[in-house]
């Protein structure tokens, strides 16, 4: 644990319960964000009305600040206390976190007035001199209880980067303190942070950080803010909400959970054409069976706030968790996604849309914050505008992306940079560099950043979004035996336990259907590819051109199999750019050096994707050409080729 964290609950130990606090009944509201992902922007939404579709824009900083701004003066007029709080991934996602790597979301955040934040995954997409530099910048506390940062250069004297934060209310007036002592009769809350145990497991960049167990350090972090005399604490997690469900029957004493990670919008939305998800603000009894833990969260993009109010007894124990999420919309409505104004719905539609709205409680008409759009306009959207390019498609309903294609939710956007890949291969400007023809493409899970919104889509959200990785299309020659090893090895290394997924092999080209057998193994009971507009078996020794994204080539996500079938001899070829021209550089094996890492041996040039006049996505410009070429209203594809049958 860093320096500050230990001084911190130093101070807890040390002030014990000497200070008394007050014994009257206390109110606390929370609005809450989380998985905003660098979402400045509003988002393209589709929602219904009276059965009928129409499209808007929801979310983005500027409305999201204005609408907290309304519940601060709603609470002001109250008298009653409120905290604005961020609960993780507030980085990467949009071409913004590519371009100011984080310093745009310390500079957006800190204008947006939050009172604490916490850390997700997604902040640690860069390194920890990155992340040092945005908590330091920011001017809001971000929080994590469960972090030692004693052996990591960047972190170690971070001192924003605190277990938990102190607030002292006189109604609705807020005080951060560093002890209950100094709160003399005014309520405190205690704010603490909690990060997911696994992120060194999980292929993010934590440096020399180390996470403790989230359930055993919440507890103890409970039970010295209880010792010093505080009555009323709030766990701001990065967790998911089962993992926070499970959280508020393990550990005694947290009021309230506001956690992150999202999967869906909590509460029922299908009045408005969206899904009908857990109820917000859950309450679960603790261990202890006296005290009990509201549970609640919030949606992705910034397109919904999450507003709670906690209602606590004389003696510090939860009576009541009230509220919902809020979906956050323009007031403009259209009949298309591309919002031309000739697709805006008629006068009589745009009232009865309206009048809907104000009869509902989870969706508000909210205006932009002009000042904060303004200064976004400014200073941020030029630069993006320039980098994003020209419209290249439309996305009529946003496309998932998820890891694993269970209980029959895969990715829709993994297929379809497979397809994009086996087309691009097979274009005669590509095949002219190549000389081959692919028979099929694979392509990893985590070789996707994340899902594809609603709306226009451009050819540098392609690059900067969806598929911001350096590695190279490869296509290589393997036979049917060393596919079927290939899919094997990449299927069970996704679905083992406690893996996430990211080996998994999506395909174009090609059709299987995978049997698990036993927890994290199973077997292939088909493998078929398409020849000449059929479906033919594939054939053990029989030699296929096989499309490859560069984490499948490396033999980081087929293991041996396509390891061993590289070692020695090869016929690979990594397709990338060259100042502007499209070459192919051939591998003529593999290796690996002392400490196991994959090393690529090329028979002339070697491929230097860091050289200046070097572009190796080739992945971004194939979906892009796929796009504009062959699908510029981007919809799924109606056969995945996937079949996965889990226990």
């Amino acid at each position: 644990m860093n320096k500050t964290l230990m001084a911190s609950l130093l101070a807890l130990a040390l002030t014990g319960c000497a200070s008394s606090q007050s014994d009257q009944p206390f109110s606390l509201t929370l609005a809450h964000i989380n998985d905003t992902q660098s979402h400045f922007d509003a988002s393209d939404v589709r929602l219904s009305f009276a059965n009928k579709a129409v499209y808007t824009r929801a979310g983005g900083s500027a409305r999201v600040f204005n609408y907290v701004n309304q519940l601060r003066e709603q609470a002001d007029i109250n008298n009653q206390a409120f905290l604005f709080l961020h609960a993780g991934d507030a980085w990467q996602g949009s071409g913004y976190f590519t371009q100011h790597k984080g310093a745009m979301n310390a500079d957006i955040l800190s204008r947006m007035q939050l009172d604490a934040m916490t850390l997700g995954e997604r902040e640690f997409a860069l390194d920890n001199r990155h992340l040092a530099a945005f908590i330091e910048q920011v001017d809001f506390p971000v929080l994590a209880a469960n972090i030692d940062a004693r052996q990591d250069a960047d972190l170690q004297a971070a001192k924003n980067l605190q277990p938990y934060v102190l607030y002292a209310f006189k109604g609705n007036k807020k005080k951060r303190v560093a002890n209950v002592k100094d709160a003399g009769k005014s309520p405190v809350v205690a704010v603490l942070g909690l990060v997911r145990a696994d992120m060194a497991t999980a292929g993010k960049q934590v440096g020399q950080l180390s996470f403790d167990q989230e359930v055993s350090r919440a507890q103890s972090t409970v039970n010295a803010l209880k010792e010093q005399g505080v009555s009323h604490i709030v766990a701001l997690t990065h967790l998911g909400l089962e993992r926070d469900n499970q959280l508020a029957q393990k550990v005694n004493g947290i009021d309230v959970i506001v956690g992150g990670h999202a999967q869906g919008l909590l509460g029922d939305f299908t009045a408005l054409g969206g899904t009908k998800n857990e109820p917000y603000a859950r309450r679960f009894t603790n261990p202890d069976g006296r005290g009990s833990t509201c549970v609640v969260q919030s949606g992705q993009f910034g397109q919904a706030m999450g507003k709670v109010t906690v209602t606590f007894t004389y003696d510090g124990r939860v009576s009541q968790c009230e509220g919902g999420n809020t979906l956050l919309v323009d007031q403009q409505f259209y009949s298309d996604v591309r919002r031309n104004d000739n697709q805006r719905v008629s006068e009589q539609q745009q009232e009865s849309i309206l009048a809907a709205i104000a009869d509902a409680d989870n969706i508000a008409v909210v205006a932009e914050d002009k000042s904060l759009q303004q200064y976004i306009a400014k200073e941020y959207q030029p630069a993006l505008r320039e980098a994003y390019g020209k419209v290249i498609g439309v996305v009529p309903q946003t496309l998932a992306h998820a890891q694993l294609p269970v209980t029959g939710k895969g990715s829709q956007v993994a297929p379809l940079v497979a397809a994009s890949q086996l087309y691009w291969l097979n274009t005669q400007g590509v095949q002219s560099v190549t000389g081959r023809q692919a028979d099929f493409s694979l392509v990893a899970a985590s070789a996707i950043n994340q899902r594809i919104e609603i709306g226009a889509i451009k050819a540098g959200q392609i690059s900067m979004e969806l598929l911001p990785g350096n590695n190279p299309i490869s296509l290589v020659s393997l036979t049917g035996h060393q596919v079927a090893g290939l899919l094997l090895e990449a299927i069970n290394g996704a679905i083992a336990p406690n893996a996430d997924g990211g080996s998994f092999p999506y395909v174009a080209g090609l059709r299987y259907q995978f049997n698990e057998t036993s927890r994290g193994r199973g077997y292939l009971s088909r493998i078929e590819y398409a020849r000449n507009g059929q479906w033919a078996r594939i054939e053990p020794n029989t030699q296929y051109q096989v499309a490859l994204t560069g984490f499948h080539a490396l033999a980081n996500g087929g293991g041996q199999t396509l390891f061993d079938a590289q070692q020695v001899l090869t016929d690979r070829l990594d397709l990338a750019y060259v100042n502007g021209n499209l070459a192919a550089f051939p591998v003529a094996r593999l290796s690996k050096s002392a400490q196991g890492a994959i090393e690529v041996h090329y028979i002339n040039q070697p491929l230097n994707c860091q050289q200046a006049q070097v572009s190796c996505n080739t992945s971004a410009y194939a979906f892009t050409d796929y796009v504009r070429d062959n699908r510029p209203a981007l919809t799924a594809l109606a056969e995945p080729g996937i079949s996965l049958n889990r226990l």
